[in-house]
């Protein structure tokens, strides 16, 4: 089985490319899609509004966004609690899909969190500052969030060096997609 691991910085188009990569033959690990059903699990809110002092349960990601925007040290909570939740799906994927040929992961921080060593392949999406800004804008996101979130990860040269191969997403859907088919053919 290949695990690849496609990362990159936020709003870079990185979920576009995994799915470029599974075209819905292989299987797809979405780490923001598990976060984002975690939001829907009482367990989790419970957890949540009690590590981050959060009084209602009412419009909780809301809630979080706030407390992110005005404490960064939140979000290191915040990730302390979702991170090994994410990770723990992951490997269980990776168990449970263990004849497939292949399996893409899409983890927007997979360098950070120092999962490398669970990919055979590595590939960032890399896109520069003011169009992934736009993108983020216009998915209705907030620029102090994209401000906080951008500083969280590493910096995209040194993504560069220890990925596998880079795609850069600047253009068309049309252009990112030619070079997702150029890089799985040399895969």
């Amino acid at each position: 089985m290949i695990k690849i691991g496609v990362t990159g910085s936020l709003a870079s188009g990185k979920s576009t490319v995994a799915k470029l990569i599974s075209r819905a033959k292989f299987p797809l690990f979405d780490a923001d899609k598990i976060v984002s059903n975690l939001y829907k699990k009482k367990i989790f809110i419970k957890k949540i509004k009690r590590d981050l002092n959060i009084t209602k349960a009412k419009n909780i990601k809301k809630k979080v966004r706030n407390l992110v925007k005005k404490d960064k040290k939140k979000l290191q909570k915040l990730e302390m609690i979702i991170h090994p939740i994410v990770r723990r799906e992951m490997k269980f994927l990776i168990k449970s899909k263990k004849n497939q040929k292949m399996i893409i992961f899409d983890i927007p921080l997979l360098i950070e969190s120092k999962l490398t060593k669970y990919f055979d392949i590595i590939i960032f999406v890399a896109a520069k500052k003011n169009l992934r800004l736009k993108r983020y804008l216009h998915k209705k996101g907030n620029k102090k969030i994209f401000t906080i979130l951008n500083k969280r990860q590493i910096v995209p040269s040194k993504k560069i060096k220890i990925s596998d191969h880079v795609i850069y997403n600047n253009g068309s859907l049309k252009n990112l997609k030619n070079k997702v088919k150029i890089l799985m053919n040399k895969i």
